[in-house]
Parts: structure tokens; sequence; C-alpha cells
């Protein structure tokens, strides 16, 4: 093993400080309870719903003695917003281990010809930059440390062209090739950052949203029926993210996993 390797900080779960941007329902708010599950006791939650916020944290801290979990509400798609809500939580809770961004626009699949073009800058920046600004903010703390995890979660749209996901699937292409490349530019300061591309995950806001549309829902339908192993549920996507920010995936960066249930391979 190199110096430079035994040189890279790599904490286990229960000492580690992570920020949850997107974490206070669905995806996010499941991961947030897997780490109290894995013995983190600093978790900073990242949301716009202040009410929702406060009450996510409360729940989180109710999980287990010794917990502390705070709620910072802010816009970061916004860079100057990112870096504010990055510098409360570090007041709060220390600088970043871990980041974790899980955040899903409010738009729903629609075929381009029938998107209207004023709505294709605002679903570029809800979906692809958060991830980017808060990476962003957190990277400096990261690099100083000589060790940080990142887990950016984007979907299956970045990979495979879908029928009413050209503007979503450039957005999350923007997020999965920001992220490997990051991870490469990272590396060196034992920074290592991977990217999570669900497909359908029940039980989620976005779900609801998607199934409530007649077309997203006779889309997704069709795609649930590939889903052989069955559709993802909040905990398989948190799972697979716990797993990537603990000392087990040390080795692994600028990857994406789909965890999809076999609706596509590759």
């Amino acid at each position: 093993m190199s110096s430079e390797t035994r040189e890279i900080r790599v904490p286990g779960l229960g000492e580690s400080t992570v920020y949850i941007v997107g974490g206070t329902s669905g995806v996010g708010l499941e991961v947030a309870r897997r780490f109290v599950r894995a013995g983190t006791q600093r978790i900073g939650l990242v949301g716009r719903n202040t009410e929702r916020g406060e009450k996510a944290a409360a729940h989180v801290r109710s999980l287990a003695p010794g917990v502390w979990s705070c709620f910072v509400s802010g816009d970061v798609n916004d860079p100057a917003e990112a870096g504010r809500v990055t510098g409360e939580l570090r007041a709060a809770l220390g600088g970043a281990d871990i980041l974790v961004n899980s955040t899903a626009a409010v738009f729903t699949p629609r075929l381009f010809h029938d998107t209207p073009p004023e709505d294709v800058p605002a679903i570029l920046m809800q979906q692809a930059f958060g991830p980017i600004n808060m990476c962003r903010a957190v990277l400096p703390d990261m690099r100083s440390q000589r060790g940080g995890v990142i887990v950016n979660v984007a979907s299956d749209a970045a990979k495979y062209p879908t029928p009413g996901e050209s503007v979503i699937g450039a957005a999350m292409a923007a997020i999965v090739m920001f992220s490997k490349t990051l991870a490469m530019e990272a590396k060196r300061d034992g920074v290592r950052v991977n990217a999570v591309t669900p497909s359908l995950i029940t039980d989620t806001g976005a779900y609801d949203r998607v199934m409530a549309e007649p077309f997203s829902a006779k889309l997704f339908e069709k795609a649930a029926r590939l889903a052989a192993l069955g559709v993802a549920e909040p905990v398989d996507v948190a799972e697979l993210i716990l797993f990537l920010c603990g000392p087990q995936a040390r080795r692994i960066t600028g990857q994406v996993v789909s965890p999809n249930g076999g609706i596509s391979a590759g």
C-alpha cells in the first residue's frame, strides 16, 4: 500500500458527519434513517420546506440516543444559498465527511414538442444545479481533511433514451457526467464520488406525481412490468447509498449504479 493511500481519511459511518440534500422526505429521509441504524450521530438535512424539514430532523433525532440532526432551509440551486447552507451545517455539526444529494424536480415527463420553451431552463436548473452547487460548497472541507464521500442521485433517464424525458434526461446526464469527472479530479485528495440512477421508486412524491399524469403513468407502468425483481422502494436505494458511503466501498469512485429491479441493464 502506498503512503498516499495510507494518508487518505476513511472514517466509519459512526464517526462521520453527514449532509443530506433532499433529506426531508422519500429516499433522502430513508437514507438518514439508515445512517442512524449504522451508528451515525451527526446528520444535517437540507430542503426548502421548513415545516417538513424541522419535523424530519426531529424524527431523525428520535431514532436513537445521542443522535443530533438539524435542518437548514435553502434553495441550493443558487450557488450563494448552497454556500450559506453548507456554512450553517458546518457551524452546527462540523465539516461534511459525506454528502448525499437526493433532490427531485417537480416536472413530470412530457414529449419535447409539448414542453413549453420557458420550462426548459427550469427543468435543467432544478435537477442539475443543486448537486453541482453543493459539491462545490463541501469540496474545500473534504480536500483539507483528505477524505470524503459524495453520492449524487440521478435517474436511469441519464443513460437510456426515454420518450417524454428529453430535457429531464439531459439534466440527469449532466449529474452523471459531472459525478464521474469530479471523481477523477477529487481522487487525489481522497474524495470519492459516485452516482445512483434508479428508475421508478415507490412511496415517494416523485412516484405519485408521475403516476397522476396519464402520459407519464402509461410510460412508467410499462417500465414497471420490466422490473422482474420488483420496482425499487426507498429502502433499496438508501441501502445502496449507505454502502457507497461506507469504508467497504473505499476503492469505489466514478461509478454509476442503477437499482431498478431489471428495468434496464448497463
